[in-house]
């Protein structure tokens, strides 16, 4: 019985995340190892990136809203129907996923014979696995986040380890003794089917079977924001890869895709933190005590994950090369750019604000942020190809960060110190810009 001691909810999701970030990972690195083309790795990572840019939002939004909306709706709490053991909101959260999913996959039917990439019109490689692994893939998101307002967090690793093994096997193993890329996309679909199992499982155990419209208007007034917040603040990346796909071909959106990779720890710890968080701030009596925790928990991933992206930054062009092979050494400079990512990822004022209830802001920000990041990126791709992308990515991620922060403290009477460890905060990021600018004039060189 000590193994569940070890945990608890926080970093029981941040193992988790990092569990998810470490599968695909060794999947690259594997790839480039047994010599496999650019371009079937091209082919694979833009069947993960449409998949991923199709969902990601409403995925992200719907499961931000619940979680707060889990211990404070009006539906049940109010009504005092609210079930700790088996909870109708739990059922109606995995109903609005499953429908969401299949708006997508239809979707994806009508256009799939007008969508074009790499300079391929109407004719995506692997279209049809596309839409069913959009199908079958999002609702079992809420598993890890089911385990997590049930405290289960030893599940939430468990469910990890589990998966993420079995899915470095099947994905990469049919490739590795020959056979074609399509196999690890079967690979794919495999551990989804696999997931989905294992949430009606899930579902069963924790889940009362009770259809809620009441309850279901509730999640889609409180999520319609944050999904509108996710497509625009979190489609940075999309549009850095579809000006990528739009400009460039299947080799050079592989060295982008290398490239645009945050420290594996940031945001999944980063993350794992915030969507944990979140029903604490759905508790109103403890609201003084979560900031502490938000602050004190804050600090301690700055105190790590500054330091450690640093030594990573002065070995980033050593790194690349060796880490996938030498093609990939263009990778590094994007990276580095992305290791900058960090400074806007370790403040939570996004935390506060959905945890609240306040997502109207935050929606307005992620406006903002998208508006900004086209201009910059097609403005930047002219001088830096790349990575002036990427730059442009890092610059309003931080414009986005600065509108939430500022919002809280005119608005909500919210001082930065007390949510942000202000003084270790902006020591960190300017030593973290100095070096980048010292590597990138070439003033250190560990290559």
């Amino acid at each position: 019985m000590k193994f569940p001691k070890l945990l608890n909810n926080i970093s029981g999701l941040q193992l988790y995340q990092l569990m998810r970030f470490s599968a695909f990972l060794f999947i690259s690195i594997i790839f480039t190892k047994i010599g496999l083309s650019r371009h079937d790795i091209g082919l694979f990572e833009a069947f993960m990136f449409i998949a991923s840019m199709v969902s990601f939002f409403w995925v992200n939004g719907l499961v931000q809203s619940f979680l707060p909306l889990y211990h404070s709706n009006h539906t049940y709490n109010v009504s005092g129907e609210h079930d700790e053991e088996k909870s109708p909101e739990i059922f109606n959260a995995f109903l609005l996923l499953t429908f969401f999913s299949i708006m997508a996959f239809v979707f994806g039917l009508i256009i799939k014979h007008n969508f074009s990439i790499f300079h391929i019109s109407g004719n995506v490689p692997f279209i049809n696995l596309m839409l069913l692994y959009l199908l079958i893939s999002n609702p079992p998101i809420l598993i890890e986040y089911i385990y997590l307002l049930k405290n289960r967090p030893e599940m939430i690793f468990c469910y990890g380890l589990i998966t993420y093994v079995i899915q470095l096997v099947i994905v990469t193993g049919p490739v590795v003794i020959g056979y074609p890329i399509i196999w690890a996309i079967y690979g794919v679909l495999l551990m989804s089917i696999l997931r989905f199992i294992w949430l009606i499982f899930v579902l069963i155990k924790y889940a009362k079977i009770k259809i809620s419209f009441p309850f279901i208007r509730e999640h889609i007034r409180l999520g319609a924001p944050l999904i509108l917040s996710s497509l625009l603040s979190g489609s940075a990346q999309y549009i850095d890869g579809v000006i990528v796909t739009s400009k460039f071909d299947a080799a050079t959106f592989a060295i982008f895709r290398y490239g645009a990779k945050e420290l594996p720890l940031t945001i999944l710890l980063a993350n794992g933190l915030s969507n944990a968080m979140l029903p604490e701030f759905g508790k109103k009596f403890k609201f003084r005590e979560n900031l502490a925790t938000l602050r004190h928990k804050s600090m301690r991933l700055m105190n790590i994950l500054f330091p450690l992206s640093m030594v990573i930054m002065l070995f980033s062009r050593w790194l690349y090369p060796r880490l996938f092979n030498p093609y990939f050494l263009r990778s590094a400079d994007v990276f580095m750019i992305y290791l900058l990512l960090i400074i806007p990822r370790l403040v939570f004022p996004q935390t506060i604000l959905i945890g609240l209830k306040k997502t109207r802001i935050v929606m307005i920000a992620s406006v903002v942020e998208i508006v900004f990041n086209v201009i910059l990126s097609l403005y930047l791709v002219q001088f830096y190809n790349v990575v002036g992308i990427a730059l442009a990515t890092v610059i309003v991620f931080v414009l986005e960060k600065a509108i939430l922060v500022t919002y809280l403290y005119l608005k909500m009477g919210i001082p930065p110190n007390i949510y942000i460890p202000v003084k270790s905060y902006l020591t960190y990021s300017v030593l973290i810009i100095i070096i980048f600018v010292l590597i990138d004039h070439r003033i250190i060189n560990f290559v």
